[in-house]
């Protein structure tokens, strides 16, 4: 990890789907639930006490741990994609057979196991660029 001058922070870590993706950050430390937890049409979390219930990834950096659930979690964010609402990128920390499915069938740029902690690191927000192709994360917070 490297930090630049009050605003910039770079983080490492390892690819599970490829790509290039800047978009802002939408941070959660709870497991999203995809059959029952998020509404594919427009991207929103859906599960009742979730913390981000009611708000949408679509377009976003998802930063969370991990996938919840049944193997049903990868079909819910496949038609995200589908749909056009899926997450700019996914930052995850919890590596398990479906969110490494579901990164596949979402086809956006995923990294995982970073050399800072994402969930205090990177707040929602701020800007995140994702370049899963070499496993590079670059934060510009949006407060100081």
């Amino acid at each position: 990890m490297t930090e630049t001058k009050a605003r910039t922070i770079t983080l490492h870590g390892r690819t599970v789907v490829g790509g290039k993706a800047s978009a802002t950050a939408l941070v959660t430390t709870q497991t999203i639930s995809g059959w029952g937890g998020i509404n594919e049409r427009d991207g929103s979390v859906i599960e009742l006490h979730h913390e981000l219930n009611g708000q949408s990834f679509a377009g976003k950096v998802l930063v969370f741990p991990g996938a919840k659930g049944s193997s049903g979690w990868s079909a819910y964010f496949h038609m995200c994609r589908l749909n056009g609402t899926a997450p700019a990128a996914m930052i995850f920390t919890r590596m398990t057979t479906k969110i490494a499915l579901g990164a596949v069938v979402t086809r956006v740029p995923t990294v995982t196991d970073l050399d800072g902690d994402p969930f205090e690191l990177i707040e929602t927000g701020d800007l995140v660029e994702v370049d899963a192709d070499t496993g590079k994360v670059t934060i510009t917070k949006s407060r100081d």
